[in-house]
Formats: C-alpha cells, sequence, structure tokens
C-alpha cells in the first residue's frame, strides 16, 4: 500500500479511537477484561506449564514465578488519566510508548530497525499500536483463550486493511501457500539462552540472556501456510531447552525478498548436503548467528546453549541434545516443501 493510503488508515484509526476516548469501567466491562489476555497472561503459563514446556525441566510451577506481575489487571494499569466525572480517558493509551513498556521485545525491535535504517514501514509512516490492535485485542471479547495464538484472540491482521494485494507474481505464486509474514519481515528479534539459574537467584533477567542481532528469518508451519517463526533458548541447571513457535517481528517492508533469499540459498545447500545449519555459534565470549532464511527441520539445526561460570559465558559441550517444544502450534517443513526450496527459482 502506497504512503498516502496508510496514512489515511492511521488518520481513520485515530478518528475512531477519538471518538470513544471517554471510557468507564463498569463491572461488567471489568468482568470481560479480566478475561482477557492482559490480564491473565494466560498463553506464558500454558506454554511453559504445558507437557513438553520448560516446567518438564525446572519443575516449579508458573504461579511461583515473577512473570504473573507483568500482566495488566485492572484499568489504572494502562489508564492514567481521568474525567472529572471519574471515567478513564484514552488520551494517554493512543501513545505506543505506553505499549512498549511491557512489550518489550518489540521495543527492542524499533531500537535495532532504527539504527539500521531499517525502521518498520508502519511505525515508519507514523503508526502506532492502536492502528493495528483494537478495543478487543486490548480489552478482550469476553472469551476466555488459552494463548494470543488461539483463533480469534488477536483480531489484528495484514488483510485487515490490505484486503486486496497486488497480483504480481510471487503473490499469484503463493498466496495460498504462504502468509504475508514469510516474505514481508525483515528479520527476526530472538532472546537466546535464559538463564533460568542466574534468574532465580538475581530476580534479574539483565545479564541472564543474550538478545539476537535481528539476522535471520525461519520458516514454520502454522495454521496450514508458511509463516515466520522465532525461537526461544533456556538452560536451568545444565540442562538444554528450546521452544520453536510461529511469530510476528514488527520488522515489516514493503519490498518482499527475492526469490533466491529462499530457493536453494546457503542453508538449503547445507541441508542437501547432510550438514545442519548453525544458526548459532559460540566465539570470543559472544554469540555469532546465521544471516538469511532458514527452515525449521527436525534435528537439523544447531544452537549454543551457554552456562555462567565466574560471571563469564561458558559454552555447555555436553552433547547433549536440548529438550524441544513445537510451541503455538508451529510445525516443522515437510519434505515436499523442504524440496521445493532446494531447487533454484526460476521463471
Amino acid at each position: 500500500m502506497k504512503g498516502k493510503g496508510l496514512l489515511a488508515i492511521s488518520i481513520i484509526a485515530m478518528y475512531a479511537v477519538v471518538a470513544v476516548s471517554v471510557i468507564s469501567c463498569k463491572k461488567d466491562e471489568t468482568a470481560c477484561f479480566m478475561k482477557s489476555l492482559h490480564a491473565t497472561g494466560a498463553g506464558m503459563k500454558y506454554w511453559y506449564e504445558k507437557k513438553g514446556g520448560f516446567m518438564k525441566v525446572t519443575g516449579i510451577p508458573y504461579d511461583q514465578l515473577d512473570c504473573k506481575n507483568c500482566h495488566a489487571n485492572k484499568c489504572e494499569s494502562c489508564h492514567n488519566e481521568k474525567t472529572a466525572e471519574g471515567k478513564y480517558t484514552a488520551n494517554d493509551v493512543r501513545n505506543k510508548d505506553l505499549c512498549l513498556k511491557c512489550h518489550s521485545r518489540a521495543k527492542s525491535c524499533f531500537k535495532m530497525d532504527s539504527k539500521k535504517g531499517s525502521l518498520d514501514l508502519h511505525i515508519a509512516q507514523g503508526m502506532g499500536c492502536s492502528d493495528c490492535h483494537g478495543k478487543e485485542d486490548v480489552h478482550g471479547d469476553c472469551k476466555s483463550y488459552r494463548s494470543m495464538r488461539d483463533k480469534g484472540a488477536v483480531k489484528a491482521d495484514c488483510t485487515n486493511c490490505h484486503a486486496e494485494i497486488s497480483r504480481n507474481k510471487s503473490h499469484v505464486t503463493h498466496e495460498k501457500n504462504l502468509d504475508c509474514n514469510a516474505c514481508h519481515v525483515s528479520s527476526t528479534l530472538s532472546c537466546y539462552n535464559c538463564h533460568f539459574d542466574g534468574f532465580l537467584a538475581t530476580k534479574q533477567r539483565k545479564g541472564n540472556f543474550i538478545p539476537g542481532n535481528k539476522c535471520w528469518v525461519m520458516l514454520v508451519n502454522y495454521n496450514g501456510k508458511v509463516t515466520s517463526g522465532n525461537v526461544q533458548t533456556l538452560v536451568y541447571k545444565g540442562k538444554k531447552f528450546i521452544a520453536y513457535a510461529p511469530y510476528f517481528t514488527h520488522s515489516i517492508t514493503k519490498k518482499a525478498r527475492q526469490c533466491d533469499d529462499c530457493h536453494n540459498n546457503e542453508a538449503m545447500k547445507l541441508l542437501n548436503s547432510g550438514k545442519k545449519i548453525p544458526v548459532t555459534a559460540f566465539a570470543n565470549g559472544a554469540i555469532e548467528e546465521w544471516k538469511g532464511v532458514f527452515p525449521l527441520v527436525n534435528e537439523k539445526l544447531s544452537w549454543v546453549f551457554l552456562d555462567k561460570k565466574d560471571g563469564k559465558w561458558v559454552e555447555i559441550k555436553d552433547g547433549t541434545e536440548p529438550m524441544v517444544q513445537y510451541a503455538c502450534d508451529a510445525k516443522p517443513l515437510t519434505k515436499k516443501q523442504l524440496k521445493s526450496l532446494s531447487k533454484p527459482f526460476k521463471e
């Protein structure tokens, strides 16, 4: 969509929010909100405690962690202004910085992209979170969801604004099999090596994980289409854990990747030669990341896992394979899909 179109959508959304800028927190509305994922934090608890989740490694129930303290469970968590009648205004919540106080990964994403000169297309146009995420995404729709990946849990979708896409060859070829994210997400921000021992001891996340540098995009199957994915690696008492999930990084670009960015790329050449893809490695006290696109494939991705000794990261070299969780219904690419990616793209 051209810049003017995006600007128009932003203006329309802004006036829509202004039209409902006074919010009363009535009992029935509060009860509805308390079922929302913002209030319950059900997603993290579900995937942490679910069979195959990280609790299987730690043995520590979610409710004994401080993660639950981050969730907004009352109007005042987000609404700071009141009218003379005691109703809440939406003046402050139109500012995306309010959302980014909790959504720290998105904040880091924007910061990294800005430094690279490749800020998300929508943010660069002056749009904010509320331009895509309406009231039901924030306040809930009075239904209880297992996680944000449940159908209907998040209403924001590319097609809400981009109902009609240009009929270029890439769209015609891929629209039935690929999600928009697969081509228009430029890179993925990941959090490596959550050092759970250190977190439990210090109650501090800073210094106990390593932020990724947004070099790569992982392709996963989700809801019948290929989309962008993400990963989180964790370590607890020397035990290794990795979770794969579909993920929408707010790093959207108008120009999609080129065909050879995915087809017969360096990652596929390694797989075809029987080798693993070294997504992360450890050298000189720092993590080195793969650059480019690669598919999620069982036991074919190589990740480094680190422990901490005297405040320094040290690679775990015991050779034990990590416990793997395919979270949020992420699935590896099929043999048929990998065969297609293995071939050089021809017009």
